[in-house]
């Protein structure tokens, strides 16, 4: 008797049709079709909230008889062609007659004859995915390497199979696998069919395409789509019927495609049954404990928008409008439930797994680069720093929240060489964000007498204050003394050059008479700061000194005067043209950028920082006597007596 059919698993059957009667059946609450070769569906069938389609190629144009997505075993016309088995060299051959090829990794490819009409070299490799190559959208899992084929942007005249070996997807409930391709500026998904080997059991991602580029696995969040026309429709989510969208007439002028998708996750999940439960029973509900939640694109927060929407309520919905699509998370739950669920939610998205790391320059070890970076990027900053920069192995990984403040502090001998506005009580301050490099450099000194052994000393880190947007309940364990330490990596000063072992020794062999560039609204340079910068210029002096304006015989001459001292070489060129310049107050903003110019940010931004700091003690010198801006004559007059 259909009439009493509750359930109805057709799914994986090579279906091409179904009677629209299904529909009709009273007490019918799910009819799975999916992955069946369906290319079009009564409308009865495809608007009902109880039938799960995905996997279907519904829309497309049919393809040559026998070859609705079957494996490679079972499709005739690929019994017929060449078979090519454990290519391990990198490359292989296509032939306008099609071949069977299958990699040493286990990667399968199905080229049909025609596909290409002249013979090609195909090539490949399979990468580690690189966080900068590979974006995964929130909540997305990586289920195998990348896997890059070329030529990229040849295009084949019918589609090339490919199977792809992935992680058993069945420990990710309610959710779906599509392998994932890259078109040169954007990552796009592509219809796949999840297949188990028979004799090993493995599971297999198998898609189709006309072109090669980079291809992944991903399981991704259930995604139901519907084209929205102006007339409006309805969108139903195949994972919680429950959950639909609706757009009225008149919400877009032109048709559109609209994606949605519903995440039922982790112990978040207890939760959200608990509000579906109490929202069933009617609208004898509690508002004060119904809460809308709101986030960005990325998922990275989230705001309480309960206040700023209208609700409404039905026996079985909580229905609210919007205008952009977004994430949206509604819970009814008591005050101290949602208290733990921030938590748990900004716990979830916003604490970030981290490594601190301290290098020295190669050229220079006075000069420190410290950077507080998340865990998945460690290796490649590392990489990009090896070749300037050495040190020790990164810290261990510590845990800390989007917009925590943290110190760095050097100890046992060892402290920053110059005053900067970002220190505080000796230390240097940072705030940690995500999306930021987290990174500073900076030149370090010491009172030890070096010109006889290596100063070793170390730097730590140390937590500043939370961000007040966070939950008590989250920071309260960073509170205490014990809480305050992160982490402490090894700095070593080696045994200093003579000829730098006293600044003023240095000085004093010069024929300079003392200067100040710049000017107390511009800020000055000392012949301390000269001397200092002189120290860290290195074999860069020549360039250095064109970008200033000194001509080329001016150069050749400082080097031949003093062609047995670097360092003497550095100071005279840097005095020439302070001596030069020294009553221009622009000249300060030239010699920033000169040296940008010759590549040397480091010492630019050091540059900048004790000019600003400059600046700021004018301001504070100013403020004091009253003389600011806006004051008047008789609070100036006061503050002077």
């Amino acid at each position: 008797n259909m009439k009493a059919l509750r359930r109805l698993h057709l799914h994986s059957n090579l279906l091409l049709t179904v009677p629209a009667s299904l529909a009709s059946l009273p007490n019918l609450s799910r009819l799975d079709l999916q992955n069946n070769c369906l290319r079009a569906v009564p409308p009865e069938i495809q608007s009902s909230p109880f039938v799960h389609l995905r996997g279907n190629p519904l829309g497309e144009p049919a393809p040559p008889a026998g070859n609705c997505m079957l494996p490679p075993d079972v499709q005739r016309t690929s019994l017929l062609s060449p078979t090519h088995s454990c290519i391990s060299s990198g490359s292989f051959t296509v032939t306008s007659e099609g071949c069977r090829v299958t990699l040493a990794s286990g990667i399968h490819f199905y080229f049909p004859p025609g596909a290409a009409p002249e013979p090609l070299q195909i090539y490949f490799q399979t990468l580690a995915p690189d966080p900068q190559l590979v974006k995964l959208s929130h909540h997305d899992v990586l289920l195998s390497g990348v896997l890059e084929l070329q030529p990229h942007g040849v295009r084949f005249q019918q589609e090339v199979h490919i199977w792809m070996p992935c992680a058993s997807p069945q420990s990710l409930p309610q959710r779906e696998v599509v392998v994932r391709t890259f078109s040169g500026q954007s990552w796009s998904d592509l219809r796949t069919r999840v297949e188990q080997k028979r004799k090993s059991k493995k599971h297999v991602a198998h898609c189709s395409v006309l072109h090669f580029s980079w291809f992944l696995v991903v399981s991704r969040l259930v995604q139901n789509e519907c084209r929205v026309p102006a007339e409006g429709t309805l969108l139903f989510s195949s994972v919680d019927p429950s959950i639909k969208v609706t757009f009225p007439p008149g919400v877009t002028e032109e048709t559109r495609s609209v994606k949605l998708q519903v995440w039922a996750g982790g112990k978040a999940s207890a939760a959200h049954s608990i509000s579906g439960s109490l929202l069933s029973s009617g609208l004898n509900l509690d508002r004060s404990r119904l809460h809308l939640l709101h986030s960005d694109l990325e998922g990275q927060s989230w705001d309480d928008i309960t206040s700023e929407v209208v609700l409404e309520f039905s026996h079985l919905y909580a229905m609210f409008e919007v205008t952009h699509f977004s994430w949206y998370w509604l819970w009814y739950t008591t005050k101290t439930y949602i208290g733990g669920i921030a938590r748990k939610v900004y716990e979830r998205l916003r604490m970030y797994q981290v490594n601190f790391i301290a290098l020295q320059r190669k050229k220079d070890p006075e000069q420190v680069l410290l950077q507080c970076v998340p865990n998945h990027k460690v290796e490649p900053v590392l990489k990009k720093l090896q070749e300037r920069y050495r040190g020790p192995e990164p810290s261990d990984m510590v845990e800390m929240f989007e917009g925590e403040q943290f110190f760095a502090a050097f100890e046992r001998g060892i402290s920053i060489d110059a005053e900067r506005p970002d220190c505080v009580a000796g230390r240097l301050a940072f705030v940690f964000y995500s999306h930021l490099k987290n990174m500073k450099e900076i030149y370090i000194t010491s009172l030890v007498d070096r010109k006889g052994q290596a100063v070793k000393g170390q730097v730590s880190f140390y937590r500043g204050e939370v961000p007040k947007s966070i939950p008590e309940d989250a920071s309260r364990r960073r509170k205490g003394a014990d809480s305050l330490w992160l982490a402490t990596l090894p700095i070593k000063l080696p045994q200093l050059k003579p000829c730098w072992a006293d600044s003023s020794a240095a000085l004093n062999s010069s024929s300079f008479p003392p200067l100040n560039l710049g000017n107390a609204e511009t800020g000055y340079l000392t012949q301390a700061n000269l001397l200092g910068i002189a120290r860290r210029v290195g074999a860069d002096w020549q360039s250095i000194g064109l970008n200033l304006g000194l001509t080329y015989q001016q150069i050749e001459r400082i080097g031949y005067n003093n062609r047995d001292d670097l360092d003497k070489q550095i100071v005279e060129m840097l005095f020439s043209w302070a001596q030069q310049n020294w009553e221009d107050p622009a000249c300060v903003g030239r010699l920033v950028a000169a040296l940008r110019e010759s590549g040397r940010q480091d010492v630019a931004e050091e540059v900048e920082a004790i000019l600003e700091l400059g600046r700021h003690k004018y301001r504070e010198s100013i403020r004091r006597v009253g003389l600011q801006q806006g004051s008047s004559t008789e609070d100036s007059a006061i503050a002077t007596i």
